[in-house]
């Protein structure tokens, strides 16, 4: 009795799933620091009526390009300067993470649960309907994303939504490749063969049986479809085809300071890096989920 139990001591329990996620996904420091840059962009732009000292359509005439506070000739009334219309920069910059985050969250939601349902009917049923679908992915594929992007938005109408909408359609073939490759390679192993022995419908079988296990691949392509989206939006706010003036949008913010580029510097310097910065944060976190998530990838 007392060797079982000194047997049963010995036997250690496996991890927990949550510690060894974690376990593979912090030996990526990059990945890391990218996950603690999210999580506070995304604590600026919850709380932005918080942190912003000021309101970032208000014009103060009497501050027109102003410098940062720590230039001769600035104030830390207004901390990295204000723009060519006498508006804060720092406060303008805090309202615009808001929004670039809103834009990635809503265009990844739209992709992603639209490829997830063509991707995973067209692996399940295949024949014609796989052919249509994917060939239709192969001609969006086939043209510059920026530029079907563009299209569409001059089709709609150039705005934020619009803009939104478009970048979501771009995206979308990426997510429906992703989840019919998935679910080409678990449909045909035991377990579903078993559910479906054991009388499960096809609806059942697509959503409840095989979608589980193809979620891996598409967490990771949605942590990068925002690094994506949030280009892709500042890219066509650059292009005059997305958030309109004065909505507070990085690309936008961009676009109306190239002018001053060589006189207030500031102006295009501070929205390219948060452009930069978020980007480059959300590619890091996504390599760091691919790696953690991939059992051919752990060590």
């Amino acid at each position: 009795m007392s060797e079982i139990a000194i047997t049963a001591a010995s036997v250690q329990a496996p991890p927990h799933p949550v510690k060894e996620f974690w376990s593979y996904f912090k030996e990526n420091r990059g990945a890391v620091l990218g996950l603690y840059f999210i999580l506070f962009i995304s604590t600026v732009a919850i709380f932005a009526d918080v942190f912003a000292p000021h309101s970032p359509f208000e014009q103060y005439r009497d501050a027109i390009l102003t410098p940062p506070a720590w230039q001769d000739g600035g104030t830390w009334t207004y901390p990295l300067g204000t723009d060519d219309v006498g508006r804060d920069m720092l406060s303008r910059l805090i309202h615009g993470a808001r929004l670039s985050l809103f834009v990635g969250v809503l265009v990844v939601t739209l992709s992603l649960a639209a490829g997830i349902l063509l991707g995973i009917t067209s692996g399940y049923i295949g024949g014609y309907f796989e052919a249509m679908v994917m060939r239709l992915m192969d001609i969006m594929l086939a043209l510059p994303s920026l530029l079907l992007a563009m299209a569409v938005v001059t089709i709609l109408g150039p705005s934020l939504q619009n803009a939104i909408l478009a970048i979501a359609i771009v995206v979308l073939p990426h997510y429906v490749r992703l989840t019919r490759a998935s679910a080409l390679t678990e449909k045909t192993k035991d377990y579903v063969t078993a559910s479906r022995v054991c009388g499960a419908g096809p609806l059942r079988l697509m959503f409840l049986v095989i979608l589980p296990n193809c979620m891996a691949p598409l967490i990771v392509q949605a942590t990068l479809g925002f690094s994506t989206a949030i280009l892709d939006a500042a890219a066509l706010g650059f292009l005059g085809l997305g958030a309109q003036p004065p909505v507070p949008e990085w690309g936008a913010m961009l676009a109306n300071a190239l002018q001053f580029i060589q006189r207030a510097w500031w102006v295009v310097t501070f929205p390219g890096l948060a452009i930069l910065f978020t980007v480059l944060a959300f590619n890091l976190a996504g390599d760091g989920l691919r790696d953690a998530l991939d059992p051919k990838l752990k060590r």
